[in-house]
C-alpha cells in the first residue's frame, strides 16, 4: 500500500522528477503463483563479480492482486482474477539497447478450447552486456504451459538457443515478432499494443543520464502464440495460444 501526489507546480518547477501531476493511491494484496528465474546470469556468483550491466528477476510472473487504487479520485477495484498481474524486479549498472519487455498470463488454448489457468509467458533482454562486452539480440523468454516448462535463455548453452525478433511501428499500432528455439521447442510469438493506449516510460540510469526518449511501454498487448515440440527433424504444434492483456515495452537508445 502507498500514496504518491505531484501537484502541477511540483511537476513545473521539477523536470528532472521526470513527471506528469496527479494522485494515486493503492491498497492490494498480492499473491504471486508463478516466477521466472533466469538462472546463472542473476546467480550470486555473477552479482559479486558484477559480470553483466544490467540484472533481472521475475517473482510475479503470474500475480494476482486484490484491493483497490484510486486514480485521481477515481476508485477502481482490482479483482486476483482479471488483473492478470505481473511483478519483476531490474538492478545493475545500466539498460539495455534495445529493450524489449513481452509478457501475459491472459491466455486462451484455441487447442482445448478454454482458458489457460496455469500458464504465462515472459521475454526480455535486447543486448546484454556482460564483463562490458555486449551480446548482440539476446533475450531471455520462458513459457509455463500448464505445467510444461520452457525455457529459452541464452545463459544456458546446453538449451542451444536461437532468437530472432524484430520491431515496427504502424499508423495505429507497434509490432512485435519473436522467435525462439532450444534443443526440445520452438515458440513464435506476435503480438501488437494499441499506440493510444501506450506511453512513453522515462528511465534514468544510475549514472543520472536519460538515454532513452522514445520507450515504448503498454499492458494492452494482444495477438498469439505458437508452441512447437521437436520431434526428430519435425515441429510438431503443441497448441496455438491467443494472447490478451500483455505487457509490452521496445526502446533504443537516442542516437
Amino acid at each position: 500500500m502507498g500514496s504518491v501526489n505531484v501537484s502541477a507546480k511540483d511537476a513545473h518547477d521539477h523536470p528532472e522528477w521526470m513527471s506528469d501531476a496527479g494522485q494515486m493511491t493503492w491498497n492490494l494484496q498480492v499473491n504471486k503463483e508463478l516466477a521466472f528465474n533466469v538462472g546463472f546470469g542473476a546467480s550470486s556468483l555473477m552479482r559479486k563479480l558484477n559480470a553483466f550491466e544490467m540484472y533481472w528477476h521475475v517473482q510475479g510472473l503470474k500475480t494476482k492482486y486484490s484491493g483497490e487504487v484510486i486514480y485521481n479520485g477515481v476508485k477502481y477495484q482490482v479483482f486476483p482474477d482479471t488483473s492478470f498481474g505481473y511483478a519483476d524486479k531490474n538492478w545493475g549498472q545500466d539498460f539495455t539497447s534495445p529493450w524489449v519487455w513481452l509478457s501475459s498470463n491472459c491466455l486462451y488454448s484455441t487447442k482445448l478450447k478454454r482458458p489457460l489457468t496455469n500458464s504465462a509467458f515472459d521475454i526480455g533482454g535486447g543486448r546484454p552486456k556482460i564483463f562490458g562486452y555486449g551480446l548482440d539480440r539476446c533475450l531471455l523468454g520462458g513459457m509455463y504451459y500448464e505445467g510444461l516448462e520452457c525455457d529459452f535463455n541464452f545463459s544456458k548453452p546446453w538449451l542451444k538457443v536461437k532468437t530472432d525478433f524484430s520491431f515496427h511501428e504502424g499508423e495505429k499500432e507497434v509490432f512485435w515478432q519473436v522467435r525462439q528455439e532450444n534443443v526440445s521447442y520452438v515458440m513464435e510469438t506476435q503480438l501488437a499494443c494499441p499506440k493510444a493506449e501506450m506511453l512513453f516510460i522515462n528511465y534514468e540510469a544510475p549514472d543520472g543520464q536519460k538515454r532513452y526518449s522514445k520507450l515504448w511501454n503498454g499492458g494492452t498487448g494482444h495477438g498469439k502464440i505458437k508452441l512447437y515440440q521437436k520431434k526428430g527433424q519435425k515441429l510438431v504444434l503443441l497448441d496455438e495460444i491467443l494472447v490478451d492483456h500483455a505487457g509490452c515495452e521496445y526502446g533504443e537508445y537516442d542516437r
